[in-house]
């Protein structure tokens, strides 16, 4: 497991609301069996707030005491009930006004990661959003929808490279393990140059890693009754 520190990740589950892949009892089963393996590990849980294999995640999450945060497409908690018919069994849910394009940005850049599962037209687009964005991405294969089609996605129709911070496997478990890997190699960067996209390992983690410390001894001293 990824040691504890200050800064308690957040990972991000995506993957299909509604057709035919949240019929397959098996990409059911995966997605709690996934947000319970988020949950046992102490990790803060994220989902758009939305029905199908996601919410199947939050159960999971729930039920492995994890605290959970959904990012809703809607204006307000009535909208997020009555027009949109999503869950919101959520510890926190943030109604951001935008619909479900923009959500998804703050849905991916408040994740430290994602894992997608399943997953149709609405979770491409996460998917594409998380890799220009440089995210860690774990996918949850043998699910269905584009979870099995992904490195064809990437590399065969948009002639990119699977990223080296993206990871696959079909057990929740190994999962989590391979992407609390590419997390601690591969930290989020703090300027756009330092994504990790393509087959890209970006030089200077060096000096991205002496900028964190500085930024972080920065905030230390700016807190109340520090001296400087």
């Amino acid at each position: 497991m990824v040691e504890k520190n200050a800064h308690q990740l957040k990972i991000g589950v995506m993957g299909s609301a509604s057709g035919p892949q949240i019929e397959f009892k098996h990409a059911r089963t995966m997605a709690r069996k996934l947000g319970q393996e988020i949950g046992k590990r102490g990790y803060i849980f994220i989902n758009g707030a939305c029905p199908g294999l996601p919410n199947d995640a939050l159960l999971g999450a729930k039920e492995a005491g994890g605290f959970t945060i959904g990012v809703s497409p809607a204006f307000s908690k009535h909208a997020h009930i009555h027009e949109y018919k999503s869950p919101h069994t959520h510890d926190m849910i943030l109604f951001t006004g935008m619909g479900f394009m923009e959500r998804d940005i703050i849905n991916i850049r408040s994740s430290d990661a994602i894992v997608i599962v399943g997953g149709g037209i609405g979770t491409l687009n996460e998917l594409t959003i998380a890799y220009e964005e440089g995210r860690p991405i774990g996918v949850l294969t043998e699910t269905g929808g584009i979870s099995d089609s992904i490195p064809h996605i990437i590399e065969d129709l948009c002639q990119r490279k699977v990223a080296p911070n993206m990871v696959f496997d079909s057990d929740p478990a190994v999962l989590m393990d391979k992407l609390e890997k590419a997390i601690k190699e591969y930290p989020l960067p703090i300027h756009e140059d330092g994504r990790v996209i393509d087959d890209n390992k970006p030089e200077g983690r060096r000096e991205q890693h002496e900028l964190e410390g500085v930024l972080e001894e920065e905030t230390r001293s700016a807190e109340p009754g520090s001296r400087g």
